[in-house]
């Protein structure tokens, strides 16, 4: 399964909480090394912010769960996404199937 994580940092507190906050990150960050699995696709930051995107195949969602727990100062959002010619293959057979309910 494919997720798009998107991430904010958490409101902190003081300019020195922040300071320290963003060391923890990285040190946590630089340990850190993706299980069996986890292949990370795209990894990006936002370019003036404290947040980004990171689009990862993944079949274990605890796995999803673990990497966003790991870093605490962020509020984390996992989607499960898919390929957009794929979505719009099965939405046209919707379409179909309640076209085809209309006629009988």
């Amino acid at each position: 399964m494919r997720y798009m994580l998107s991430w904010n940092e958490r409101s902190q507190g003081s300019p020195m909480e922040y300071e320290n906050a963003q060391k923890r990150i990285l040190e946590l960050f630089t340990r850190w090394e993706a299980p069996e699995g986890f292949s990370i696709e795209l990894f990006v930051i936002r370019v003036g912010d404290w947040g980004g995107y990171m689009l990862l195949d993944c079949d274990d969602p605890l796995a999803v769960h673990k990497f966003c727990s790991m870093l605490p100062a962020f509020e984390f959002e996992a989607r499960p996404v898919v390929p957009v010619m794929d979505a719009v293959r099965v939405e046209l057979e919707a379409m179909a199937f309640r076209d085809n309910l209309k006629a009988s």
